[in-house]
């Protein structure tokens, strides 16, 4: 009370205008830090979007390769329209990812005596197919002389769907899958036209 009367009722302690000032320094502070974390934060969720969308489409291609070739390979004999038939049905596994990107190369590849194994046909449901009686490498093991194995050969041109490619990723690249399936119902699969 007593000092009250001697400093007078507008008396301030000297350390509370630094206490202010101190606050308003630390919130400012705190709004840099968050406008520098706030743009890295952004780049790592869309990066994780981005990598888990490239490892969809992946597994997705493979399941695709697979199927065209099983499907394949359930038949003694197959014609363009069967084939255009296969390859859309498999198309469709990529929902609901473009699927414009996406081609699909179905062949029977036929190993001749020697065991080498040449193209007998194939299909392409986009681009150039692979030509008749082409040399075909295929795993060793997977065919034995006389034999045939279909093989599907499946690329996608993936690009990132939030389309950040110059900034966060490599832009688009190619994914390839390839499948073999020996058929099921006859040595080889026949095909009965000269589509494709």
């Amino acid at each position: 009370m007593r000092r009250s009367k001697i400093l007078g009722a507008g008396y301030r302690h000297p350390n509370s205008h630094c206490g202010r000032r101190f606050v308003r320094e630390q919130r400012g502070a705190s709004a840099v830090e968050f406008a520098l974390v706030v743009p890295v934060l952004i780049a790592l969720y869309l990066s994780a979007i981005e990598v888990n969308n490239a490892l969809t489409v992946y597994r997705r291609t493979l399941h695709v390769a697979t199927t065209a070739a099983d499907l394949t390979a359930q038949v003694k004999t197959i014609t363009q329209a069967d084939i255009q038939d296969i390859q859309a049905a498999s198309t469709s596994i990529l929902t609901p990812f473009a699927t414009n990107p996406l081609r699909i190369v179905l062949s029977s590849v036929v190993a001749n005596k020697d065991n080498v194994g040449k193209v007998e046909w194939s299909c392409a449901n986009k681009g150039a197919a692979r030509g008749k009686g082409t040399t075909y490498s295929v795993p060793t093991g997977l065919t034995e002389p006389n034999s045939s194995v279909i093989v599907a050969e499946v690329t996608y041109a993936f690009e990132p769907l939030v389309g950040l490619s110059t900034f966060f990723s490599p832009g688009s690249f190619t994914m390839g899958q390839t499948f073999y399936a020996r058929p099921r119902r006859s040595l080889t699969v026949k095909k009965t036209d000269n589509g494709c």
